[in-house]
Formats: C-alpha cells, structure tokens, sequence
C-alpha cells in the first residue's frame, strides 16, 4: 500500500514538473493535454510541411465540400438511349421503360457519398493521415485526439512516439497499451478512429467519367463506381477488376450485389488503386409477363432459366409453358421462335436476342371451351352467381337458380353483357367526338349581326360545351333488349357469355310520364289503356312541348317514337291513340328547343326589311 502511494505521489512530482503538457489535481488521477500549437508555429517552414500532408487536407475540404466537380453529375440531361434500347422498346411497345439493368439502380441517389460503412473493419490498415481517439482512465485521465504523421506514428503526452501505422486496427489497442504501460499503472485504456484519411483511387476503363478520385479510406469498388457515374453504355457491370499496383485482387460482379445482395467481393480500397470496367459482354432483353423487364448482361454459359432469375422470374399472369426469342441472325429468316418451357430452358442465348414471356390472359379462349359464370338477381329462387357450362342459355341459367317467382316480370328483364359494354362505350364516344365537332362548326359558321346575337351565341356555346359534359358522364351499360312478348314466360335462348348478369324485376304497376306536360309523374297502370290515355292523365303536352318527338320507353328497354307510328301526322293522338300501354312503359315528351315567339319573329323580319330598305335607297342615290 505504501509502495503504491509513492508511486503515485512520484508521478504527480513529474506531471507538475512537466504543466506544459498535463494538468494534475492535488486529489485526482493525472490529466494528460495535448499541447495548443501556436498560430506561428510553421511561419517561415512551409517547405516543412509535406506536400502529402496538404493534399490530404484539400481532399477532406473537397469531400466535405457538396459543390465538389468530383461529386456532382456533369450533365443533369436525361441519357440517351442506345440502339439496342431503341430496338427493344420497339418491341415491347413505345410507352415501356425498358432499360439496361443496373443503370438506375447505380446513381447517387440510390447510393449516397459518404463512407461505405459506419464501422470499422478489424483488418484496416492504420496509415498517415488518419485520427486516432485516445481514452484513459483510472490513475490517468485522457481524452487525446492523434493524428497519424508522416513517419506513421502519433505521439503522447508523457509517453513519446508510438508507431502505429501498418498495423491492423484489431491490433491497435494492445501496442499503444502496451507503450503506454511502461509508463503509468492502474488505468484502462480504448483507443478507436476518427477522422479518415482520405485516399487517391483511379477509375479506368468504359466508365462514364474516368480519372482519379479522393475517397475516403473505407470507400470500396462500388464507392468509387458511384463517383466515376458507374459503367458507361459500353462498359461492364458484371468485369469490373480492382488491381493493386501489378497484382489483381479482385473481380467485382455488379449484378451479384444488385441480384443477390452478395458484397462479398467488393473490397475495401487503398491508396493508389485502380478500379478497372471491362467492356460489356452480351446483352440479351427480356420483355412480356415478367416480373422485371430489362437488358441484363450474359456471362459465357449462362441460359434461359439466369436470363428468368435475373427478371424476377414469370408474373402471376404469364404462360409458363413456352417464351418467344427473335434473334438478330435469324431476323431475315424465320425471325421469332418459340422455346418451350421447361424443356428448352437450358438453351444458350445470343447478343441481341429478345426474349418475351407471353400473358395467358390476353387471348380469350373460344366461347364453347369455356365455362360461365354469371349473375342472377330479381325475382328468382336462389339470386346469386352461378358457374354453368360452355353451351347454357338463359333459361338454363334461370333454372339453375331455382326458377321464376310467381311475381316475375319476365318482359321487363335487365340483361347486360360486358363485351356489348365494351362496343357500346367505344360507339357513344364516337358519337360524342362529332357531336363536339358539328357544335364547333356550327360556332365558327355563324356571324352574328348585332351586339344581342353575339351575346346569344356565347350563351349557346357554353350550354353545348355544358351538354357535352354531362354526356361525358353517361355510362353505357351493356344492357341487350331482349325481344319477346309482354305476356312471355320464358326468356329466349341466348347462349351465355362469362361475366353476364341477368336481373329480373318484379311486375310493376305504373306507367311514368314526363318532359313537357302540365303534371308529370308516375300513373297507376289501367289494362286497356293506350298510351294517349296515360299521357292524358298528366294533363297532356305544354304549348312549348315537341309533340312530333314524344317517345315511349318499354320495359324491356325498347323504344317507341310518334314518328315510327304516323308519318306526316300533327296531333299525338293519330299514333299513340291506338298502342296500347305496358307496365312500367316511360313516356317522354320533350321540350321544343327551336320554338320562337311572334315578337321574335316580328324583330327579326324588321331587322331584315330595315335592311333592305336601306339598299335599295343607296341603289337609288347611285342611280341619280
């Protein structure tokens, strides 16, 4: 115990005797400082201060600098597109993205600069120019901050030099312990990085920017790829070689780590190295039901089943029995073959050959092979959806539902089919197109003659483009009029087709009548009655009415117009007297949209005898 307090007290008679670089307390363990260099220390020595030594500073102010040429991409344009990009996007369709594998994935945005990891690998190289972290305690106290100098060591405050650089840095901790246990006891010690040193690597070969680059010293290959803007349209992803002065350490595949996840041959970089991209091998494109469409790159031996692993394989949705291959020395031969899958899938593939993977839902298979699934609803036993063989009609699929209802209204069925949606959709566009279109030149053919009819035109102009919105809005729903009798029990024996949905209504009571009559509405249904009687009974047509265009739309979905029942005829009674009304029958009478008034028509014809009677009196004058 005595020996220990002596040794103690001897070595706070050596910290006080050497203050300039430690701080002792009366009680406390020793302090250890790093002395402050005056401001002047290298005045008047520059030729002291190696040339290494400023270089490495000015690359740690680059590194740190974000407007540094080194980081920033040169053209910021989109990139051009090669040839075969331009003949594979031909053959997938002008609107795909079709792109080499690989050239988005390595950018900067997707791997940012900076050091590859935040830990430090047990075998790196301490070297000149790196920051140690010092931390003592117990009968000494330190928090020291070293840097590695040229001639590889650092020093310590009432140690001296310790060389350090060439070791390892699992080896880093037991020789500075080992230094500084020759002079003091008692104390533990963990030493680690800070700062690194910053590193001049070259990026050679078909490299987007090639030249030498300052990274940090646990930058890797894929590091110095990022920086170099990665393999050029020409170069490799998949020959990328990192060479130590004549030596070659490594063989860097890009597409295990963009594949794989595997960055097991992507080693740490050390001054001076070279990252060398090789030119590009054969490029193959795979397109169609895949899971990742691109240009991937074929090393010798690889076939059709690397070629599907490097797309993710076949979608949900692909017909994995065969795969077409246009090949380029084929292409004024036979041009597209088929592979068969998966007998043919160990097949070796050529440069420019484009593989496509088919989608077996896009052709439809014939009607009569295929099962349907339909929907019943309405009046029937069981409503529902059903799975009814390839040749069933419709009352195959009523019976399969349980029948009729007592209450069916079997005239007045709803039956809706999607492939008729499809046409009539794709129709009403059409229709709507040159609707738009007669209303425009309707606009620009007409002059409008006073300050009112320009007025009334801009009016007009804005209710058509107004009408042409809501019409816009319309939905066709595939309905098909189903032509049978109002008192038919049974629906017509229409084969089915998938995805078809049939509603039967109940028997309704009504008959609606609306448009342009004194009382619109919906009237109670009299056997017997014509459908001049049901008109009756909202009070008739209105002054303004069209009574030339009043129609009827049936229950099923037909439709009845004055025009096909009497030619020529002036009342509605001549044609609608004499048909008879159905349930649920819709009358519509619309409004008469070219009807004017006796004070607009007396207007008109003066603006138009004004007129000539101002021509023929400048007639007049000429002629005198």
């Amino acid at each position: 115990m005595a020996l220990g307090i002596t040794l103690f007290s001897g070595l706070t008679s050596l910290a006080v005797a050497a203050n300039d670089t430690q701080e002792v307390s009366a009680t406390g363990p020793v302090r250890l400082v790093v002395p402050a260099r005056p401001a002047n220390a290298d005045a008047g020595n520059e030729s002291l201060t190696p040339l290494r030594d400023r270089e490495l500073d000015r690359d740690r102010d680059r590194d740190r600098d974000p407007l540094s040429p080194t980081l920033q991409d040169p053209s910021g344009r989109k990139p051009l597109l090669t040839e075969f990009e331009r003949h594979v996007r031909r053959s997938a369709g002008e609107d795909s993205e079709v792109r080499r594998f690989g050239a988005e994935l390595l950018s900067q945005r997707n791997f940012p600069q900076g050091e590859a990891s935040s830990q430090i690998p047990q075998d790196y190289i301490i070297s000149v120019g790196d920051e140690l972290a010092v931390n003592l305690w117990g009968s000494v106290e330190a928090d020291l901050r070293l840097i590695v100098d040229r001639s590889g060591r650092i020093t310590i405050p009432r140690v001296g030099p310790v060389m350090v650089a060439g070791l390892r840095y699992a080896d880093l901790n037991a020789a500075i312990d080992q230094r500084i246990g020759q002079v003091f006891r008692n104390y533990r010690l963990s030493t680690s990085l800070g700062k690194l040193r910053s590193i001049r690597v070259y990026v050679t070969g078909f490299t987007q920017r090639p030249g030498a680059y300052a990274v940090s010293s646990l930058s890797t290959i894929v590091n110095a790829l990022v920086q170099s803007g990665g393999p050029s349209a020409a170069g490799s992803f998949r020959n990328i070689e990192l060479r130590r002065g004549s030596k070659l350490v490594s063989q860097f595949d890009m597409y295990d780590l963009l594949l794989r996840g595997d960055k097991s041959a992507d080693r740490v970089l050390q001054a001076d190295d070279v990252v060398h991209i090789g030119p590009v091998g054969q490029q193959v494109a795979l397109i169609g039901s895949v899971n990742r469409q691109g240009i991937f790159e074929l090393k010798p031996g690889e076939v059709v089943d690397d070629l599907l692993l490097m797309g993710g394989g076949l979608n949900a949705v692909a017909d994995r029995t065969r795969l077409a291959v246009e090949s380029l020395d084929t292409r004024n031969d036979i041009r597209i073959a088929e592979l068969k899958l998966p007998a043919q899938s160990r097949l070796n593939l050529k440069g420019g050959d484009v593989v496509r993977a088919f989608n077996a839902l896009d052709a439809v298979l014939p009607q009569h092979r295929q099962n349907k699934r339909v929907r019943i609803e309405g009046e029937v036993q069981r409503p529902g959806d059903y799975i009814l063989p390839p040749t069933s009609t419709l009352n195959d699929a009523v019976t399969a539902a349980g029948g009729l209802t007592p209450g069916a209204f079997v005239y007045g069925a709803e039956f809706n089919r999607e492939s008729v949606r499809i046409t009539q959709q794709a129709q009403y566009e059409r229709a709507l197109r040159d609707l738009e279109t007669e209303f425009a030149r309707i606009q620009v053919t007409q002059k409008a003659l006073t300050a009112d009819e320009a007025s009334a035109q801009g009016a007009r102009a804005q209710s058509s483009g107004r009408l042409i919105e809501r019409l816009r809005a319309v939905r066709p729903t595939g309905r098909i009029v189903l032509q049978i009798q109002p008192a038919a029990t049974n629906l017509p024996d229409l084969s089915l087709e998938d995805g078809d949905r049939l509603v039967v209504p109940a028997r309704p009571s009504t008959v609606g009548v609306f448009g342009s009559v004194f009382n619109g509405g919906s009237f109670v249904f009299n056997p017997g009655a014509s459908l001049d009687d049901m008109l009756k009974l909202a009070g008739g047509p209105t002054r303004g009415a069209d009574n030339a265009s009043t129609f009827v739309i049936r229950a099923n979905g037909s439709v009845v117009s004055a025009k096909q029942q009497s030619s020529g005829w002036i009342s509605l009674s001549s044609g609608f007297a004499t048909l008879p009304a159905l349930p649920g029958d819709t009358i519509f009478v619309p409004e008469d949209l070219t009807r004017t008034s006796f004070s607009q028509e007396a207007k008109e014809w003066t603006q138009i005898l004004y007129q000539f009677g101002l021509g023929a009196a400048a007639l007049k004058t000429l002629k005198n």
